[in-house]
């Protein structure tokens, strides 16, 4: 077997030994003249151990290598950290055979509850609705809306994590194959970027199974398009045995209390996506990890691969920074979650199984799921609203102390936004802003008076009295 199946060479190369291939040169030089595992480089053949006395599985291992590889290098390494083709691929092979197409009667239904869910959300906030219905969702809608937000989220922590992955293989990479592999750090990015789409793939696909709407992980995912994944509710239903208009009704008011305040406090996403960047900028790889991963991958079993990617490889270790960044997230994660919870509260006293529901949704955002398990294990970040009961605890008190236009006021501007202290003590947060408002104005009538001239200048103690002297 001296040369590869023609399918298998470098697209656009005639000759395996095609200079300007850099791929084609390398695997020249390991198959020329018959495949000879010996060829390898002494790095290689030590992870592959058993496999070496394989000839045929290292045939088939390096044949599928050549084709991954030259797929790598037909793609644009200006396109971004992620490979969002394959990331789309690998999502719609997770949910496309369970993706029915939604009714007339489920349409209906959902934009009949946008309606009345509307009607009494105007009642529990001082925020506005579009006065649109919610749209009815397939989940392969649900992906097709959300997928700039992710590219958004992501793309910083892909950025760090390919940086990582193209550092350290450089380092490794053994010097006999340096020059066949020419720009290798192209080659090693594009490496980086087609393993994290693929995982990162994985993630959103099971997401896209899991998730209710467009804001159910606390992300205003879909922009300003509210709307429902109608399988994904109907299988959130089933043994709930409550009636199936009224679970529609409250998962409604949550999705339309959700885009109302993401929409009327505009910084809000702003705030939230910065914490996600802050906590991209220390991402850390430990590659030990990697390289034990990979000494266990076994090459005549592509399922190996994408077990080594689905078991959080890339899970970085968190710097302070990060640990502050996260805490930061949490933090107005739980805020949102408690602000929604509170106002839904408001809005549903009329369903007679309210409370059911509400703390059915508390589990499910404290606890997360399967799928957000998922997203946790790709980039280490856990998209939780931790301290929900507090939150919530906090808004009641301020709406009880304030009334409704009082306690939404508080989201008028982010320097008035709660803090882990005031989820400590609710009773307290009027009473601490009245005393940092008046420490405020305190500073500022000195300011003032000082660019004014309206202090005195102090004396300088060597300088003598004129009349004292005389």
């Amino acid at each position: 077997m001296a040369q590869l199946p023609p399918n298998n060479r470098p697209h656009g190369s005639d000759d395996e030994n095609d200079p300007q291939d850099p791929f084609a040169a390398m695997f020249g030089q390991l198959f020329g003249g018959g495949f000879d595992p010996n060829n390898l480089p002494p790095q290689l053949r030590d992870a592959l151990g058993d496999q070496m006395n394989n000839p045929a599985a290292m045939q088939q291992m390096m044949q599928q290598a050549q084709a991954f590889m030259s797929a790598m290098m037909q793609s644009n390494p200006s396109a971004g950290a992620v490979n969002w083709k394959l990331a789309s691929d690998t999502a719609l092979q997770a949910y496309a055979s369970e993706d029915p197409s939604i009714s007339d009667s489920r349409t209906t239904a959902i934009t009949d509850a946008s309606y009345l869910a509307g009607m009494w959300l105007d009642n529990a906030t001082v925020f506005e609705g579009t006065g649109l219905p919610l749209e009815a969702w397939t989940r392969r809608k649900w992906f097709d809306q959300t997928l700039d937000t992710w590219k958004q989220l992501t793309e910083p922590i892909a950025e760090s994590v390919t940086a990582a992955i193209t550092s350290a293989l450089q380092e490794q990479l053994p010097e006999q194959m340096k020059g066949m592999l020419g720009n290798s750090d192209a080659i090693f990015r594009n490496l980086g970027g087609s393993m994290f789409g693929a995982q990162l793939g994985t993630a959103l696909g099971t997401l896209a199974k899991d998730v209710l709407g467009g804001t159910d992980i606390g992300l205003p995912l879909a922009g300003t398009t509210p709307g429902i994944v109608s399988t994904n509710f109907d299988a959130f239903g089933e043994g709930l045995e409550i009636p199936e208009q009224e679970i529609l009704l409250y998962v409604v008011l949550r999705e339309a209390a959700h885009i109302r305040l993401f929409q009327r406090v505009p910084w809000l996403s702003t705030k939230l996506i910065g914490a996600v960047e802050s906590y991209a900028r220390g991402i850390h790889i430990d590659m030990s990890r990697i390289e034990e991963a990979v000494r266990e991958v076994d090459p005549s079993n592509p399922e190996s691969l994408q077990q080594m990617l689905g078991d959080g490889l890339f899970t970085p270790q968190r710097t302070e920074a990060q640990e502050r960044a996260l805490k930061n997230l949490e933090l107005t994660l739980a805020l949102i979650e408690g602000w929604v919870d509170h106002v839904v509260a408001q809005a549903a006293t009329n369903l007679p199984f309210a409370s059911h529901l509400r703390e059915t949704f508390r589990r499910r955002r404290a606890s997360g799921g399967p799928a957000e398990n998922t997203f946790a294990s790709l980039v280490g970040l856990e998209l939780r609203p931790r301290r929900l009961r507090e939150a919530t605890a906090l808004w009641e008190h301020l709406f009880n102390e304030r009334g409704v236009a009082g306690r939404d006021a508080v989201w008028d501007h982010p320097d008035l936004m709660p803090t882990d202290e005031d989820l400590d003590n609710p009773t307290s947060f009027t009473s601490r802003r009245e005393t940092a408002a008046s420490e405020y104005e305190d500073f500022d009538a000195a300011l003032g008076k000082l660019l004014d001239g309206g202090f005195d200048t102090p004396k300088d103690p060597n300088d003598e009295d004129p009349e004292a002297k005389s």
